[in-house]
């Protein structure tokens, strides 16, 4: 056959007129000799009917120039097929633009005219030139060449297509060359493109098509202009690629890996994902999207796109930067996103989820739809086994809640996003409190509510081990607290308060916290509890966050020990909490803090169990690995064993003598003694608190002056209690 010459053909030397081996493969068929191929650009004595002489042409005909092929399209003589493939080599020697047409159109109506199976012959002249081109000359010759090309996908570009796309992995630059020539030719790419995107959306699964399809539209629209033959599947296009780097990302060679794709790197050079990621560029600059390929690039976005576990983030981030630079092809977006909502295949339906959600972000897109059909989907993904799938849905409840100006749906929204507070997933628990905040930043905020409900799930969020779940919820906090700042200057907001006092320890503590994130949200959100309580300590938080003085934290101590009294027992309880914290600074913060609290108050105010069990976890702290650990214990183990009762204490005070340095980092140096001392007194209840003897620190004079304060006397310095 025809197709196993030309595949010889591609294997060997090539000559000049290598399209004359498709008139071989016709004669050997027919069982007539081979005859040798002409060598000049004069075909027309070859084109005469040897055997209906009833068919010759009429004077019309005779007068048209194309009469020559027009007469061949009514002769189906023996022969007649090998001479138009001469004909068609030789026209890609000197024939213009309409002649190689003109051929082309005739060869391939000759052969579905014979009845022969067209398919084959389209690939073999598809092969053929695709042999030739190489060994072409630049210029004229190699111009016809492609225009041969051009005028078969004109008729029949599923051959084509089909031919062309088997030679196109592993990439090869003559391929390369013709997919650029079909699309230059604007009669042609259209339908190329076509055939493509049906290769693409026809298989499951990164197989060979569909990434010999992927290499074939990064080189077609990497031709200026072709984009615009686009229109009217543009949004099928876009989606088609994505979800094939979804695809791709599942696979075992996705872009997760530094050994594969470092970061400061755009993609390995040839592998599909970034094929396919430069097509998506090139199918949006085309478009006039220069911009959401910069913010995707600014952002990371094409990364994402091609990671293993990062690709839904990064079609979010795509869908969220069309909506701000490339708003006129949402609306088909959408209408495209929907019945793959409903997909069988699982990539393909997430990538459909994370675009839906993040076009929810466009209000006029996302009223394409009743707002009562959108919330009832994303309430139905909440339901669902897969964690991605409940993640999706609560980025896209608050998209929808928030996206015009003003919080909506409350009564739906937040017992969603106050549930998935308690989720596992890391993800569900970060978009939920993303949404909670944004929730707050709106006007009409529902502050009362959020202070109430938010209740039970934010303090052990503030404790979390996952660093940004912990960040986050500080920083909700913080958001609460500022729009509320308002009632709680008017002594309102009762749950607020309970709120922030409740979670005042691990605020101050969190302050030494080993993630960056938590550590600066933390001293963010003392700042703005500061500034809506009037407490008059900004000075102090931003000295121990950022010098880890002891003199401040003693002044913290002092004025939350005047101020809230009765909660000094429960302040001691979550510090005690700490002190078995895996992370060293807590353990060390914890100590610290516990030994200015019980300097700090009345021995009569604190009950003696509790100071029993501080001792004994302080003392457990001394055989501690982490040397400043250790001399935090000794210290505050002293204090708390000087507001022992005799029988508690066992007859032993403990005078420890230390000193306060910092170099630096802040150390604690104590040199510990201890001292028999039957007799030991406790201090009297009117002595202020600051004035106990054998206490381990001094408090700060810089910061809070020496005011003789009864321990019954706890008011702020202005008269009103915070």
């Amino acid at each position: 056959m025809a197709g196993g010459v030309w595949g010889r053909a591609r294997g060997g030397p090539v000559g000049a007129l290598t399209l004359t081996a498709l008139a071989e493969g016709i004669r050997t068929n027919q069982g007539q000799p081979v005859r040798p191929p002409s060598q000049g650009p004069q075909p027309e004595p070859e084109l005469k009917p040897e055997a209906e002489p009833a068919a010759a042409p009429s004077p019309a005909q005779e007068s048209d120039p194309k009469g020559p092929n027009q007469t061949l399209q009514s002769s189906w003589e023996k022969g007649t097929l090998s001479d138009l493939a001469l004909y068609t080599a030789a026209c890609l020697e000197e024939a213009g633009l309409t002649g190689t047409q003109a051929t082309a159109f005739t060869l391939s109506s000759a052969l579905e005219a014979r009845g022969e199976r067209l398919e084959d012959q389209v690939h073999a002249l598809v092969l053929g030139l695709l042999a030739q081109v190489p060994s072409l000359a630049e210029g004229r010759p190699r111009q016809a060449a492609l225009r041969v090309l051009s005028s078969l996908a004109l008729e029949h570009s599923q051959d084509v297509v089909c031919a062309l796309l088997p030679c196109s992995l592993p990439p090869d630059r003559a391929v390369a060359e013709l997919w650029r020539s079909l699309s230059r030719n604007q009669r042609v790419n259209r339908q190329v493109l076509v055939q493509l995107l049906w290769a693409l959306k026809g298989t499951a699964g990164p197989e060979q098509k569909a990434l010999a399809a992927i290499r074939a539209l990064g080189e077609m629209l990497s031709v200026s202009g072709c984009v615009g033959a686009t229109r009217g599947f543009y949004p099928h296009l876009l989606l088609a690629l994505v979800t094939q780097l979804h695809e791709l990302a599942q696979g075992p060679h996705s872009l997760d890996s530094p050994r594969v794709w470092a970061p400061s790197d755009h993609g390995p050079p040839h592998s599909h994902a970034s094929c396919a990621v430069e097509a998506l560029k090139a199918l949006l600059t085309g478009d006039g999207g220069r911009m959401v390929v910069t913010c995707m690039e600014q952002a990371g976005g094409w990364r994402r796109l091609a990671g293993h576990h990062t690709h839904l983030e990064g079609v979010l981030l795509l869908a969220s930067a069309m909506v701000a630079h490339a708003d006129h092809h949402l609306r088909g977006l959408f209408a495209d996103l929907l019945p793959r909502l409903c997909s069988t295949n699982n990539t393909q339906r997430l990538t459909a989820m994370a675009f839906f959600t993040g076009l929810l972000q466009s209000g006029p897109t996302a009223r394409l739809l009743q707002e009562e059909v959108i919330l009832e989907r994303l309430r139905a993904w909440q339901g669902d086994p897969d964690p991605t799938v409940r993640w999706l849905g609560l980025l896209g409840l608050g998209h929808l809640a928030l996206n015009r100006g003003k919080v909506r749906h409350v009564k739906v929204l937040l017992p969603v996003l106050l549930g998935a507070l308690g989720e596992g997933d890391v993800r569900l628990v970060g978009a939920a409190l993303g949404a909670l905040r944004r929730v707050l930043l709106q006007p009409q905020a529902p502050v009362r509510r959020l202070s109430t409900e938010l209740g039970p799930y934010l303090p052990p969020l503030l404790d979390d081990a996952r660093d940004s779940i912990r960040a986050s919820a500080v920083g909700l906090l913080g958001t609460l607290v500022r729009r509320g700042r308002g009632g709680l200057r008017l002594g309102l907001r009762g749950p607020l308060r309970k709120l922030v006092l409740k979670s005042l320890v691990p605020l101050l503590l969190r302050l030494h916290d080993p993630s960056l994130d938590a550590a600066e949200s933390s001293e963010w959100t003392l700042a703005r509890c500061d500034g809506a309580l009037r407490w008059g300590l900004l000075e102090e938080v931003v000295t121990v966050a950022h010098y880890d003085s002891p003199e401040a934290l003693s002044c913290i101590c002092r004025r939350l020990v005047q101020w809230y009294p009765n909660h000094v027992p429960s302040f001691l309880s979550q510090t005690q909490g700490y002190l078995r914290s895996p992370q060293d600074p807590l353990r060390r913060a914890a100590a610290v803090l516990i030994g200015f609290l019980v300097h700090h108050t009345s021995p009569s105010r604190i009950n003696q169990d509790l100071l029993d069990s501080l001792f004994q976890d302080l003392g457990q702290l001394q055989s501690d690995p982490e040397p400043a650990v250790v001399a935090a214990a000794q210290v505050s183990s002293q204090q708390v064993g000087a507001g022992l009762s005799p029988v508690k204490a066992g007859g032993l005070s403990l005078a420890p003598h230390c000193t306060v340095v910092s170099s630096g980092t802040l150390q604690l140096r104590c040199t510990l003694g201890l001292v028999l001392d039957t007799g030991l007194q406790s201090t009297p209840s009117h002595q202020p608190p600051h004035t106990h003897t054998g206490h381990a620190y001094s408090p700060c004079k810089a910061h809070c002056p020496q005011t003789p304060l009864s321990a019954g006397s706890h008011h702020h310095h202005d008269g009103q209690v915070p």
